[in-house]
């Protein structure tokens, strides 16, 4: 009896979802970040009325930019909810990430010398060190596609979540490590999480 009823669970949602796909395909790229010479692009194709699901890539390919280490290469997967129609006005979403980053972070943009953790000051200077790893990012996300024509979308979103970083500092001008003592567990890598926005834009669709 159990298997019966099982079996036409099953055979409902295929049919819920069969009769409700959508098949809609968008090529998408980042209109604020192609000025920087940084790509970032995606996919989104549509499930059913009301979710899609979108893969999209981000490249920032400066070994400097304005003097700084800036490269990072981010994956992400995510999830949208359209409360109209798919690829129509508001949604809202889940998002997963990964990224690989060489950059110095907003914080060492200053000329102080380095101090760990236990206050110990270093001779390296703040403004020479950089950083080099690996982030996992979750998170929602939320936005709005506007119709520009039977064909194009314009896709302003935003994506906030947790970020968990692993990564190694260096000093730019000896090569040095001037974390030495890692985190403050006394692991190899520092490690660091936080809440931010790690996404966002306005993306330029075009359906296939």
């Amino acid at each position: 009896m159990m298997l019966k009823r099982l079996l036409f669970l099953i055979f409902m949602s295929m049919s819920f979802f069969s009769s409700a796909q959508n098949n809609e395909t968008y090529l998408k790229a980042n209109t604020l970040f192609l000025p920087l010479a940084m790509l970032n692009v995606g996919v989104e194709h549509g499930i059913t009325e009301h979710i899609t699901a979108q893969a999209d890539l981000f490249v920032s390919p400066w070994k400097s930019f304005a003097g700084k280490h800036a490269q990072v290469y981010m994956l992400g997967i995510n999830g949208r909810y359209y409360f109209n129609e798919a690829f129509r006005k508001f949604y809202v979403g889940l998002d997963v990430s990964a990224a690989r980053f060489d950059i110095q972070k907003w914080g060492y943009w200053n000329d102080n010398f380095y101090a760990h953790k236990n206050g110990e000051v270093t001779p390296y200077i703040n403004s020479n060190l950089y950083q080099r790893g690996y982030s996992f990012m979750i998170g929602g996300l939320a936005g709005y596609q506007f119709t520009l024509g039977e064909r194009w979308n314009l896709d302003l979103y935003l994506g906030f979540g947790t970020m968990q970083s692993f990564y190694k500092g260096y000093d730019k001008i000896s090569g040095d490590r001037y974390d030495t003592e890692g985190d403050s567990m006394g692991r190899e890598n520092n490690r660091s999480g936080e809440f931010l926005p790690y996404k966002g834009g306005l993306m330029i669709s075009y359906k296939l």
